[in-house]
């Protein structure tokens, strides 16, 4: 029997990271992409004690020459690839969370379309003919709520209203290739980096609601049991939200709650697109 392989990018720190935790939890081997090596080797390391294997791979997903390169290297070592999260983004947290218009704001903030949107088509550009020939495989892109309500800028709404169009449109392509394409919007997540910061140091409504943030092995755990559903072509081109899917999976977070749904204050997907028209 084969192994799984997984690729999870922006995965040395905060969601990826736990991402990558989980498939190595599940057996795979994950190559992991970042830009920090002494991170990266950090987050193999935890894939490797959860039980697969953590491939670390230093990728700039801005340089299409180093995506190009890594997924050459998957071809020629594993020869195949059942899931691809596209998990890296460019956010200055700080400088999204500045009041004030967009044009007050730093124009590198637009960094977030190069590096998220963008290079979501750029992985999977280089990731489908090796997915098509595996068969079965799973594109999971990760957007949020951001898509459909306000969220700091229209930088970030556009990163994120666009990666859940482009699914879709990815999905088109892909079905008859049985590879199925999904947008997830996880919830809040308690990264390592939030659980490091002592409480008094944190806003009082963040600190107030640290219990309902989501472990980052959540979204790692939906993802995986997709990926395993043998009806997930169904639903390739949706966007899912992490919460949901774990309520119809059955599955809780790590700590045993059942993560938070924001489609009351947030929203919640606009629905599928319209399918090309067939003669």
């Amino acid at each position: 029997m084969r192994t799984n392989i997984a690729v999870v990018t922006g995965a040395s720190r905060g969601l990826g990271r736990g991402i990558a935790r989980t498939l190595g939890g599940r057996g795979f081997k994950v190559y992991i992409t970042g830009r920090s090596l002494e991170s990266l080797e950090d987050s193999a390391e935890e894939v490797n004690s959860a039980g697969g294997e953590g491939i670390p791979v230093m990728c700039d997903h801005a340089d299409d020459e180093q995506v190009k390169m890594l997924f050459e290297r998957i071809k020629m070592e594993a020869g195949c690839l059942d899931i691809l999260v596209n998990n890296a983004a460019a956010v200055d947290a700080r400088s999204l969370a500045m009041p004030g218009p967009f044009w007050e704001k730093p124009l590198a903030l637009a960094d977030m379309i190069d590096i998220g949107l963008r290079s979501n088509y750029v992985a999977a550009y280089h990731a489908a003919p090796l997915m098509v020939t595996t068969g079965g495989s799973l594109i999971a892109n990760i957007s949020f709520y951001g898509a459909v309500s306000y969220h700091c800028g229209p930088a970030y709404g556009a990163a994120k209203a666009g990666t859940d169009k482009m699914t879709f449109d990815m999905a088109v392509d892909l079905r008859p290739y049985n590879v199925t394409a999904v947008s997830i919007w996880p919830g809040l997540i308690l990264t390592d980096a939030l659980k490091s910061i002592p409480r008094e140091h944190l806003p009082p409504q963040v600190a107030a609601d640290l219990s309902n943030f989501e472990m980052p092995e959540f979204t790692g755990l939906v993802i995986e049991r997709l990926w395993r559903d043998p009806s997930k072509l169904d639903r390739s081109g949706e966007t899912l939200i992490s919460a949901e899917l774990g309520m119809a999976y059955g599955i809780r977070d790590l700590d045993g709650k059942q993560p938070r749904l924001y489609t009351e204050t947030l929203g919640r997907p606009t629905g599928r697109f319209m399918l090309p028209v067939t003669e």
